[in-house]
C-alpha cells in the first residue's frame, strides 16, 4: 500500500488552520467591538457560545444528512470555508447589534461543522494506517487556527477591528481553495454509519468507553472557557499589540502540544498522555491565584504551559473514544460524545465569563480544575493499560 502523497498532510492541516481561524476572530476584536456598539461584559461568553451551538447543530445536521458522504467532502469543505468567509464579511460591515452578531456567530458555527470534522474525514480517506499521527496534527492545526485572529489583531495593531475580520475571511476561504486544489478525495474515504440514539447508552454502559468519554467531559469543562478568559488573564498584564501577541501565543501553545502529545502517545499511550496534561492543566488552575501576581517569566511560564496542556489532550480523548467503541457505532459514539462535550463547554463559557464579572480572576479560575479532576477520576480504567 503505497503512502500518501507528501503534500497531502500539511495542505489539510494548513487548510484547517485557516478555516478554523473563523472560531474565535470576534474574542480578538471584542476590546474594540465592545467600545464601538457599547455590548455588555457578558457578550464575548454569548457570542463565543452561540458559535459552539452552531457547532454543535452543525454537527448533527452533517450527520444526519450525510452530507459528506453524498458529496465530495472537499468541495463541502470549501463551500463552508467560503460561506464562512461571507459571514465575516457580514460581521465586518453590518452594524454590530448584539442580536444580528449572535445569529452570525451561530451560523459560523454551523460552518465549522463543515470545516473541522470533515476536515477529519478528508484525512480519514488518506490514511489508513498512521491517522493517529495525523489526527494530532490536525487538532494542533485547529488550536493554532483559534488562535490566528490574535496574531492578526497584533500585526495590524492600527487596523479597525472590521480589518481583522476582514483577514479572518481572507484566511478562511484560502484554506477552502487549498483544500479543493490541492487534496482530492482518498482512496480509504468511507460513508459514515448512520446515527443510532443507541450509542447514547454505549457512552455509559460501555466501561472504556464511559472512561475516555468522560475524561473528554472534563477537559470540555475547562478548555473553552479558559480560551475565552485568556484576554481577560493577560489584560491584566499588557495592553495592545503585546496583549494580543500573548493571547495568541497562549493559545496557540495548544497546537504544539497536540503534536507533541501525539509523538509520545506512541511509546506511553494516549491515555498516559491525556491524563499527565489533564492534571497539568489541571493544577494550573489551582495555582491561578498565586501565578496571576507572580514575576513576569513565572507567570509567562504559568500561562503558556496552561495554554498548551488544556488543548494538547484533545486528539488523544478523540483517538481513545473511536478505538474503545464498538466497530458499529463508532461514529454515533463520537457524534453524541462531541455533542455533549460542546454543550458543556456552552454552559461553562457562559458560567465562567459571567463569574468573572461579579468576582475577581484569583477566586474564578481555580474552579475550572473540576473537570480535569472529574475528567481524570473517570480515566482511570484506561490507565492501567494505556
Amino acid at each position: 500500500m503505497s503512502a500518501p502523497p507528501r503534500r497531502i498532510l500539511p495542505a489539510i492541516a494548513i487548510s484547517q488552520f485557516a478555516g478554523t481561524s473563523l472560531w474565535f476572530a470576534i474574542n480578538a476584536v471584542m476590546a474594540d467591538l465592545q467600545a464601538a456598539a457599547a455590548l455588555p461584559a457578558s457578550a464575548v461568553g454569548w457570542l463565543t457560545a452561540a458559535v459552539q451551538l452552531g457547532f454543535i447543530a452543525g454537527t448533527f445536521a452533517f450527520a444526519l444528512l450525510a452530507i459528506a458522504d453524498r458529496h465530495s467532502p472537499r468541495l463541502v469543505f470549501l463551500a463552508c470555508s467560503l460561506l464562512g468567509a461571507a459571514l465575516a464579511v457580514a460581521t465586518a460591515l453590518l452594524p454590530p447589534a448584539l442580536g444580528t452578531l449572535l445569529l452570525l456567530r451561530f451560523a459560523t458555527g454551523v460552518c465549522l461543522a463543515g470545516i473541522y470534522p470533515v476536515g477529519m474525514k478528508i484525512a480519514a480517506g488518506w490514511f489508513a494506517q498512521g491517522l493517529g499521527w495525523a489526527l494530532g496534527v490536525l487538532v494542533g492545526a485547529l488550536v493554532l487556527g483559534t488562535a490566528l485572529p490574535f496574531a492578526l489583531r497584533a500585526l495590524g495593531a492600527s487596523w479597525p477591528w472590521q480589518g481583522v475580520m476582514l483577514a479572518v475571511a481572507a484566511c478562511a476561504a484560502g484554506g477552502g481553495l487549498l483544500m479543493a486544489a490541492l487534496v482530492p478525495d482518498g482512496p480509504h474515504l468511507a460513508p459514515a454509519a448512520r446515527i443510532s440514539p443507541r450509542a447514547l447508552a454505549v457512552i455509559w454502559t460501555d466501561r472504556r468507553v464511559r472512561a475516555s468519554a468522560f475524561g473528554y467531559f472534563g477537559h470540555m469543562w475547562e478548555l473553552y472557557a479558559l480560551l475565552v478568559l485568556v484576554p481577560t488573564i493577560v489584560a491584566t498584564r499588557f495592553a495592545g499589540a503585546a496583549a494580543s501577541w500573548w493571547a495568541f501565543f497562549a493559545i496557540g501553545a495548544g497546537g504544539l502540544a497536540c503534536v507533541v502529545g501525539g509523538l509520545f502517545a506512541r511509546r506511553a499511550g494516549g491515555a498516559r498522555v491525556a491524563a499527565v496534561q489533564l492534571a497539568a492543566s489541571g493544577s494550573c488552575a489551582l495555582i491561578a491565584p498565586w501565578m496571576l501576581d507572580a514575576p513576569l517569566v513565572l507567570w509567562g511560564v504559568w500561562l503558556l504551559v496552561w495554554g498548551g496542556t488544556v488543548a494538547g489532550d484533545s486528539p488523544q480523548f478523540s483517538a481513545l473514544t473511536a478505538g474503545n467503541a464498538p466497530r458499529a457505532a463508532v461514529g454515533s459514539v463520537l457524534t453524541f460524545v462531541n455533542a455533549i462535550g460542546f454543550s458543556i463547554s456552552v454552559a461553562t463559557i457562559a458560567l465562567f465569563v459571567a463569574a468573572t464579572t461579579h468576582w475577581p480572576l484569583a477566586q474564578v479560575l481555580p474552579w475550572l480544575a473540576l473537570g480535569p479532576v472529574i475528567g481524570l477520576w473517570f480515566l482511570r480504567p484506561l490507565l492501567g493499560r494505556a
